[in-house]
């Protein structure tokens, strides 16, 4: 039951070995604790802040990839307006040039038509120069076989000459 009712000897004894234990342990094992726990306190704010930095970090590069894949959008859409553009522009060209090509062998074609058109022409005047020589010349014979029919040509053709 001394445990339970301690004396002033033992209270006194307990005492000086608490102050003893407490001296040891602030002198030789407090400091080392407490840089320990300073160093790990230390250490968890370091990785706080390190997390918070990342963090950061990870959130500039979402902004600065966010504005790279606009600009890249942009960029593709300028690429696909000239794009466009380049490509309305050969099709203008080319059915400028074809429109161009056409009007050209139309008009080749005119005139290859027009100058067949003038040969026919000439060639048919001069069949009917030659066709009309020969129905002269058939009719002349006819006419001219009588002396008399010859005079009375003749006669009529001195008129006309005095008319005109």
């Amino acid at each position: 039951m001394n445990l339970v009712t301690p004396d002033i000897g033992l209270i006194f004894w307990q005492g000086i070995t608490f102050l003893v234990v407490l001296f040891i342990l602030s002198r030789y094992a407090w400091k080392p604790i407490m840089k320990a726990l300073r160093d790990r306190e230390d250490s968890i704010q370091n990785a706080l802040d390190e997390a918070a930095t990342a963090r950061k970090e990870v959130d500039e590069l979402k902004k600065s990839q966010a504005n790279m894949e606009e600009a890249a959008r942009i960029e593709k859409d300028r690429i696909l307006k000239e794009a466009k553009l380049i490509a309305d522009k050969n099709l203008e060209e080319a059915t400028t040039k074809a429109s161009k090509i056409i009007g050209d062998a139309e008009e080749a074609a005119k005139q290859a038509i027009d100058k067949e058109r003038q040969a026919a022409i000439a060639d048919i005047k001069s069949q009917i120069s030659t066709l009309s020589v020969q129905v002269a010349e058939t009719l002349l014979k006819r006419e001219l076989s009588d002396s008399n029919k010859q005079e009375n040509l003749m006669q009529e053709l001195i008129n006309d000459l005095k008319v005109n």
